[in-house]
């Protein structure tokens, strides 16, 4: 068997390794599905849970802390928590008490501009007091203080106070930390390399053995 023969296993093994790395590599070129839309939050102290019903069905206490955050996320699980650390006697201060109604406490969370649909730029957080009935839902109290809203036809909260303009739960291109998930790792990259060593290294042990 010559040498060039006998280095055709190891390059029959390292090509299709390659070829797995360059896959990979494919992989990690597509960025992960997400959904542009407004979540729904719920505060207990300091801490934001997502909220188990929607702004339709649930009706807060008075006294509750509710926020909305407008983001890319692929799921309730990555979705983006409202900022700001005010509470409701932040918040609702300066807001009597009503015989018969209630006091709800808003984050408005318009998100950032990299969330932003394209040509649309997200207005400053803020928060408001909602003075509603005693059984109001969310989200007739937010209807209370920041109108426009906007729904589809499947009761999906698209717009709040007006923004976006117009889209309503999209998928999109989910990007890392703002910028396109588009390069490389640098394992797949030092895999890659390892192996286009290996092979040439083959290539040269069979040149030299037939020369020798």
């Amino acid at each position: 068997m010559t040498a060039r023969r006998r280095a055709q296993p190891l390059l029959l093994t390292l090509l299709p390794a390659l070829g797995v790395l360059l896959v990979l590599w494919s992989a990690g070129q597509a960025q992960a599905a997400g959904y542009r839309y407004w979540s729904f939050w719920e505060r207990d102290g300091a801490r934001w849970t997502y909220a188990t019903q929607g702004p339709a069905t649930a009706r807060p206490a008075d006294g509750a802390v509710e926020g909305f955050r407008f983001a890319v996320s692929e799921d309730s699980g990555d979705a983006s928590r409202p900022r700001g650390a005010a509470g409701f006697s932040t918040i609702c201060a300066g807001t009597d008490a009503v015989r018969g109604k209630k006091r709800v406490a808003l984050v408005l969370d318009f998100g950032t501009p990299a969330d932003a649909p394209s040509g649309e730029k997200p207005p400053a957080r803020r928060t408001a007091c909602a003075v509603v009935s005693g059984d109001a839902t969310s989200a007739e109290a937010l209807a209370a203080v920041a109108k426009p809203l906007r729904y589809d036809t499947n009761a999906l909260l698209c717009a709040i106070a007006g923004y976006p303009a117009k889209g309503c739960g999209e998928q999109v291109t989910a990007t890392a930390g703002g910028k396109p998930d588009s390069e490389p790792s640098v394992g797949l990259l030092t895999g890659a390399g390892v192996v286009v060593l290996l092979a040439a290294g083959a290539f040269w042990q069979a040149r030299r053995r037939k020369n020798a």
